[in-house]
């Protein structure tokens, strides 16, 4: 393709960067001492089988929000399929967007996470074991907790904006 061809057949995208925000280390390391802590309070003041119901909580938290997520994507824009995947690096690890993304759907998806979600685990109460659902309301906030961060970072930013979340920066970006 010699480049005449290039400039009637490609798309070309053109981003203006409103904000930058890089996440220090110190909070990814409170992050993961905090799952430590809060097992160790939960041994200490519910049962020693806690333990259990700690690593029990996990996936389903991560599945929870994953059902979730994926509902409100399937509602609210309908080609999320190549831009969402499951992540494991910290301190994105869940479903999350895995290139730009429109700030409004972003926000959509994690705001319905967080609300259903602790609903779910409301639901759950009666018939669930009390460490059981303190597990997963942990889990839940742990989860949500660098999402709420991009959220308080952005607010009072324009909302027709696309996000770029790459390792420990959030990018703001205007089309």
């Amino acid at each position: 393709m010699n480049s005449a061809e290039t400039e009637t057949h490609a798309t070309f995208y053109h981003y203006t960067l409103l904000k930058k925000k890089v996440l220090p280390k110190s909070l990814i390391h409170s992050l993961v001492i905090l799952p430590v802590i809060w097992l160790a309070a939960e041994t200490v003041f519910i049962s020693w089988t806690s333990l259990f119901f700690f690593l029990l909580a996990i996936p389903v938290i991560l599945w929870i929000q994953y059902v979730i997520s994926r509902s409100v994507l399937m509602i609210v824009s309908h080609s999320y399929r190549k831009r969402w995947k499951f992540s494991r690096q910290m301190p994105w690890i869940g479903y999350m967007p895995d290139q730009y993304i429109a700030y409004p759907v972003y926000r959509r998806v994690h705001l319905h996470s967080a609300w259903i979600g602790c609903c779910i685990i409301g639901i759950l109460i009666p018939w669930s074991p009390v460490s059981f659902v303190l597990s997963l309301f942990f889990w839940h906030l742990w989860l949500m907790i660098p999402r709420f961060i991009v959220l308080a970072t952005l607010r009072g930013q324009r909302k027709d904006g696309m996000i770029k979340i790459t390792g420990l920066e959030i990018a703001y970006y205007m089309q």
